[in-house]
């Protein structure tokens, strides 16, 4: 990917697992959208700690926000359904290669 590109996800989440926002090696990126089928958490995650900072109920978007995610600090969201996968995907642009 370069500089300005487009990354975006979508993917069905077991119930209870996460949606890492993570760009590989020395990779940038700034997610301005996070979209919900069900309750979610958002975490920011360093790959050992873990600070909760959100958790929305039912479905929905975090829709022009400005999270910058590398590979060695990204944002990751929980299907917090405790027993069926869910669908979460985002979009955001990539900022450094």
């Amino acid at each position: 990917m370069a500089v300005g590109d487009v990354t975006k996800n979508l993917q069905s989440i077991a119930a209870g697992a996460y949606l890492d926002i993570q760009p590989s090696g020395t990779a940038e990126w700034v997610i301005h959208n996070i979209y919900h089928e069900y309750d979610v958490q958002l975490e920011v995650y360093d790959g050992t700690n873990s600070l909760i900072f959100d958790i929305d109920s039912g479905t929905g978007v975090y829709a022009k926000y400005a999270f910058h995610c590398t590979n060695a600090q990204r944002i990751r969201v929980k299907n917090t359904h405790t027993s069926v996968a869910k669908l979460i995907g985002y979009d955001g642009i990539v900022t450094h290669t």
